[in-house]
């Protein structure tokens, strides 16, 4: 008996080590290569060393992108805007190529405070400020806490209702802290799938791309502390003090932040000068990733709108 669970035991320290050695992390400069275009810049904001992106000329807008995602997802909006836009985005802390934050902070508080002196860093005055899902958010908060500088606010699908629900309900159980040591790729391709209104659409070069920059060194230990961490605030109270023009987008097949809430933020919206609204049928909540192009098309041309002709809401 004695030899049969030491037998085991040592099958299980075999397996383990194996199963670490699967999925062990990629180191960062080694996802550098692999992802950083040539438009790629790095700054070291307040001790984190972000990656960003700075393209085309004329006026400014700057990208958030969602929770779990990386700026490469903003890809099919650059293209429908750069020849006429200076566009901007960056990896938040806890994704893509910026990774983790030396601090361990990855509160509601300190993800502006870094974005604030991002956008310092670079300069910017008055510009253009587009975010969904987590990103959403983010332009929410920094539209509230800075309404002079934000010239226009787009939001797809911004998740900050479907948050503050999320949250009531809990935070992240310790258990989840074993995906730092295991994390299949089948879970970013079910977060995917599940996110896409039409899974088939989704390209296997996708989940590539989310498995591996999860696999970043320290990335899953941090994203999960981004979860625990996450509180939504006063996030109606921040919707309604939006004065700016919006354009609100919205997948109508969207199961994170359901297509109902649509209705909810145009209330919300009451004090914007404008408010303009466009759903897509069929489209999930990763509405950037599953018709980027299309939605890109449809910003492009709101964009191009002069201010004084934008209806008012």
């Amino acid at each position: 008996m004695l030899r049969v669970l030491g037998i085991s035991a040592l099958l299980l320290v075999v397996a383990l080590a194996g199963a670490l050695w699967i999925y062990r992390d990629i180191p960062a400069a080694e996802l550098e290569a692999r992802y950083a275009g040539p438009a790629s810049k790095f700054i070291t904001i307040d001790g984190v060393r972000m990656h960003y992106r700075d393209e085309g000329a004329g006026p400014v807008i700057v990208l958030l992108h969602a929770n779990f995602s990386n700026l490469i997802d903003w890809d099919p909006w650059v293209e429908a805007l750069a020849d006429r836009y200076r566009v901007i985005r960056f990896d938040m802390t806890s994704h893509g190529l910026t990774g983790p934050d030396p601090t361990g902070d990855y509160s509601q508080q300190r993800t502006l405070a870094l974005m604030e002196r991002f956008i310092d860093a670079l300069g910017l005055q008055t510009f253009s400020l587009g975010g969904t899902s987590m990103g959403g958010t983010m332009a929410i908060h920094y539209s509230a806490a800075h309404p002079e500088r934000v010239e226009r606010l787009v939001l797809l699908s911004p998740g900050s209702l479907e948050g503050k629900e999320r949250k009531s309900r809990g935070t992240v159980p310790r258990t989840a802290y074993v995906l730092k040591y295991i994390l299949p790729r089948a879970l970013p391709e079910f977060m995917l799938r599940s996110g896409f209104g039409d899974p088939s659409r989704l390209p296997p070069a996708l989940v590539d791309r989310w498995y591996d920059m999860w696999m970043r060194e320290g990335q899953r230990e941090a994203q999960l502390d981004r979860l625990s961490q996450y509180e939504a605030g006063d996030i109606e109270g921040l919707i309604r003090s939006v004065r700016t023009p919006v354009l609100l987008l919205w997948g109508e097949a969207n199961t994170t932040a359901t297509f109902d809430q649509s209705a909810e933020f145009i209330e919300l919206l009451e004090n914007a000068s404008s408010l303009k609204f466009i759903s897509y049928p069929g489209v999930g909540h990763m509405a950037v990733e599953e018709a980027g192009e299309t939605i890109g098309r449809d910003v492009r041309a709101w964009m191009d709108t002069p201010l004084a002709d934008l209806p008012p809401s």
